[in-house]
């Protein structure tokens, strides 16, 4: 029979239908290796920051009962925690304090001291792991009776006053053998006084990393547990400093005035609500550009795991590989030894 044109139908096969896909996108997912080859974004251990808590007691694990898994070391116990990570790879400690309640007052004070707890941490850091960095905040709430980031005068947020102190904290820090210093309390123009203070000081080669776009969050109840800040700030707000959870186009200008007092890199904080800001953060800037997933976010994941709702090995990745794809640098995470661990096989 002569050919008419058309496709000839043969037995046992099913002749393609109008509109049948060329193009399939499951092809490339059909196998482990295809999977790996077009993956657009990778997680590693060098995107991991470990946030860790020290306390100034001899016990060397204390449990954070508001985050699972999540404890507070001694600063011995602090060396040996900070060797494990140097040895996973992890590049950065984070290192946040509890400060024994005697020790606080209504400016600060133990956050000027020398040989405070934070650089007895730093010291302890240094000499079980020496080649990891040490990230360290500067802010006063761990450290105040009140529970605040700066000073209070009738119930105001002094800006200006708070900055001098933040900058004399910034620089014992450093002396400490602080590495990253993270101006956490979002006090206008804290950054470029920092710097100024750490370049006099003989510091020009410590870098800044600031909460630039740091929300007045839900999200950091367990780590105010963690620090002992919870009890001390009660029912106040702290929404006359911290961003309101609404605004965006104030993140990028907040994220500017930081990069142009001399920022070396600016953090979102909280992670997974803010992913939007996040990817306008990087978009417009371009800078190394990091997103912290708070404690609020860590204690919902492992309270759904622990009962059996979530697969921890799925969604741990998952969440992590959330920040990757809005454009951050590095994560701070406090799954970031489980992580580490898991990469590395």
């Amino acid at each position: 029979m002569p050919f008419n044109g058309r496709p000839r139908a043969t037995k046992g096969l099913v002749a393609p239908q109008s509109g049948y896909p060329t193009t399939r996108m499951r092809r490339v997912r059909s196998e482990d290796w295809s999977r790996r080859l077009v993956r657009e974004n990778q997680l590693s251990v060098d995107d991991l920051i470990w946030p860790v808590f020290v306390h100034g007691g001899t016990e060397p694990r204390i449990p954070v009962e508001t985050m699972p898994g999540t404890v507070r070391y001694s600063v011995d116990a602090l060396g040996e925690a900070a060797k494990e990570a140097a040895d996973l790879g992890i590049p950065v400690i984070a290192v946040f304090p509890q400060v024994d309640a005697e020790l606080k007052d209504g400016i600060g004070t133990y956050a000027v001291t020398d040989n405070n707890i934070v650089c007895q941490a730093v010291q302890a850091v240094k000499s079980e792991a020496p080649g990891i960095g040490v990230m360290c905040d500067a802010a006063l709430d761990p450290f105040t009776d009140h529970g605040h980031d700066g000073l209070l005068e009738n119930g105001a947020i002094q800006n200006d006053a708070t900055v001098e102190v933040l900058v004399q904290q910034a620089v014992l820090q450093a002396k400490a053998g602080c590495d990253v210093i993270s101006p956490s309390d979002m006090m206008d123009g804290r950054v470029g006084a920092i710097r100024a203070g750490l370049d006099a000081a003989g510091f020009e080669h410590v870098m800044i990393m600031s909460y630039a776009a740091k929300y007045a969050s839900g999200f950091y109840g367990p780590f105010r547990d963690a620090v002992g800040s919870a009890s001390t700030l009660g029912t106040a707000s702290k929404s006359t400093y911290q961003m309101d959870p609404a605004n965006t186009d104030e993140a990028i200008r907040e994220v500017a005035l930081d990069i142009a007092e001399g920022a070396d890199m600016v953090m979102v904080k909280p992670g997974m609500p803010y992913l939007d800001i996040l990817r306008r953060v990087k978009d417009a800037f371009g800078v190394p550009t990091f997103a912290y997933q708070v404690s609020g976010e860590y204690a919902m994941l492992k309270a759904a795991a622990d009962n059996g709702w979530l697969d921890m090995d799925r969604v741990m990745p998952e969440s992590l590989m959330a920040f990757k794809r809005a454009g951050a640098d590095g994560i701070l995470t406090y799954f970031a030894i489980e992580m580490a661990k898991r990469l590395r096989g």
